[in-house]
């Protein structure tokens, strides 16, 4: 139904919802299917990443499994207060720091380099060749990783027997507080550094070859054309990474900790995350666990927005 523009405010009004509604119509039609896509993926995040949220709540009450989630007890910030007060808080908080620091500083160039170097290769076969070894620790299960890193990290394991081949002692290695970290980060390198490259691989295709042959012309050399047409031509891939890297700085993998840590490494494995497992699911305390919980996920919020402004600031590059 059509209708022409009065005078009178009533008949636009009408008009106007006429003309929206058939546009809406008529992009349904055409677009059908990709609206139901959508709605799959809605519908994902509706119902497990934005409807759990509620279960925040349960940071500021006395949770009690009887009475459930609704009716228990409001009780504050009670349980924040009684994590800052904990004797163990700041060992937790400075052992995430520093493991997250090191996780950053060590794996994340790491992966750029090896896509640099890769992207200088000639030899077909020797490039696939290593991108293959490099890749398949990605697609082992952290459990078979960790088991295989308790083994090579044994006293008797091959690490301490090439140690002891270049005339050291045998140490073990994960028995030891001041070695879990060493550990820890190098064997994430190890399993991250090949996959996390393939990203850098995909921008650098990406870079008009046209730019690398006037820069030819004009005489720069292969250390030249990194520097003035690869480099900024992967800027922007490699800092949305480091904002995403950010994100998670204070989210290091419960899993792997707890399968790796024990009693004698607390002090230098123990995280937020390995922290909020014992309490929570084998303490049962759920309440103080997921205060610790969202204090971890507001720190990473607060993070990534910093980060995030800097970066737009500086680099005219951003998430948003």
């Amino acid at each position: 139904m059509a209708f022409k523009k009065k005078s009178s405010g009533g008949d636009t009004v009408i008009m106007k919802k006429d003309s929206l509604i058939g546009k809406i119509r008529k992009d349904y039609q055409k677009n059908y299917i990709v609206i139901y896509m959508m709605l799959i993926v809605v519908a994902y995040y509706g119902v497990f990443h934005y409807a759990p949220m509620y279960g925040v709540t349960m940071a500021f009450k006395d949770f009690s499994i009887a009475r459930g989630l609704m009716k228990s007890d409001w009780v504050g910030f009670s349980h924040f207060i009684n994590f800052f007060n904990d004797i163990y808080a700041w060992r937790i908080i400075r052992n995430t720091l520093l493991l997250s620091l090191y996780q950053l500083v060590f794996s994340f160039p790491l992966p750029i380099l090896l896509a640099l170097s890769l992207n200088e290769l000639r030899g077909k076969v020797f490039k696939k060749t290593v991108q293959s070894i490099t890749y398949l620790p990605h697609f082992i299960s952290v459990v078979v990783i960790c088991g295989m890193v308790v083994e090579f990290t044994s006293q008797e394991g091959l690490i301490n027997d090439i140690v002891e081949m270049l005339g050291g002692e045998r140490v073990s290695f994960l028995l030891d507080p001041k070695y879990f970290r060493t550990v820890y980060v190098s064997t994430g390198i190890w399993q991250s550094m090949g996959w996390d490259s393939i990203i850098y691989l995909a921008a650098l295709t990406a870079v008009d070859v046209e730019l690398y042959e006037a820069a030819s012309i004009d005489g720069a050399g292969r250390f030249r054309q990194f520097l003035n047409v690869t480099l900024p031509a992967i800027t922007p891939t490699i800092v949305v990474l480091f904002i995403l890297k950010i994100g998670k700085f204070m989210s290091q993998g419960s899993e792997k900790v707890i399968l790796l840590y024990n009693e004698n490494t607390y002090e230098t494995a123990d995280i937020i995350s390995s922290y909020v497992y014992r309490r929570g699911l084998l303490n049962a305390d759920y309440s103080y666990s997921a205060a610790v919980g969202l204090f971890n996920s507001v720190v990473n919020l607060i993070l990534v927005l910093t980060t995030n402004k800097l970066s737009k600031k500086f680099s005219e590059t951003s998430l948003w």
